[in-house]
Parts: structure tokens; C-alpha cells; sequence
């Protein structure tokens, strides 16, 4: 299969879009820093929230997400359990599956990091 060539236009689009994507990861990153927060942690909450679900997301679905490693995301909602920020606790029917809930400390911290991003994204969208 031939490889389709690319105009000069589309590559700068490709460009402009990675360095925009880039300008918003570091400014998430830092606004989850100025809040006390890992930026992992940011995005663990966020991805709590923001998963439409009867039940709370598994420690499973979480690493999908968060494109982690299971041991990695197991780690991250241990660390975010310590600081208050989600809670555990086992599914009724399968009790090896853990479920994440956030904390009212965590919805607090994650609406007020929203609230930043949502202006961040409105400054930057074009006109």
C-alpha cells in the first residue's frame, strides 16, 4: 500500500496542533502543582468524574484511562487514598474488583482545578 503524500499545510496543522496540546498538558501540570496535587493525581479525579457509570469506575477501567499499567494505577489510588482524596472498597459481587470513589476533599480540589482548566481552554480557544 502506497504511502499518501502530505502537503506542506497539513504537516503545520499536525505542528500546531501538538505544540497546542503540549501548552495545555504543561499548563495542567502546573496548575495541579500550585493545588498540591501530582498531575497524575489531577487526572485520576478527573477520570473518576468525568466517567459516566451505574457504579464507581474499577481500579481496572482506571488504568485504562489513565493508559497506566494496573500495578501503577493501584499505586496512584493508594497515594490519593492517603491523602484524602478517593476511597476504596470492594465490588458486592466480585470481591477482588476494588471500586474508586471520590472524597469531598477530592470533588473540591477537582472543581476548582476545572474551573482554571475551563478558563485555560476558553483563552486559548481561536476566535
Amino acid at each position: 500500500m502506497a504511502v499518501p503524500d502530505l502537503a506542506p499545510d497539513e504537516y503545520r496543522a499536525l505542528a500546531e496542533l501538538r505544540y497546542r496540546i503540549r501548552r495545555f498538558l504543561r499548563f495542567s501540570e502546573r496548575a495541579a502543582r500550585a493545588a498540591g496535587l501530582e498531575p497524575q493525581q489531577h487526572q485520576l479525579l478527573l477520570v473518576i468524574k468525568g466517567l459516566r457509570s451505574e457504579a464507581d469506575p474499577t481500579v481496572g477501567e482506571l488504568a485504562e484511562r489513565l493508559q497506566l499499567a494496573g500495578n501503577s494505577a493501584q499505586e496512584l489510588v493508594r497515594r490519593a487514598v492517603q491523602r484524602g482524596l478517593v476511597t476504596t472498597h470492594r465490588g458486592p459481587v466480585d470481591r477482588r474488583t476494588v471500586h474508586v470513589r471520590l472524597t469531598g476533599a477530592g470533588e473540591a480540589a477537582l472543581h476548582r482545578l476545572s474551573i482554571e482548566h475551563i478558563a485555560e481552554l476558553r483563552s486559548e480557544a481561536p476566535n
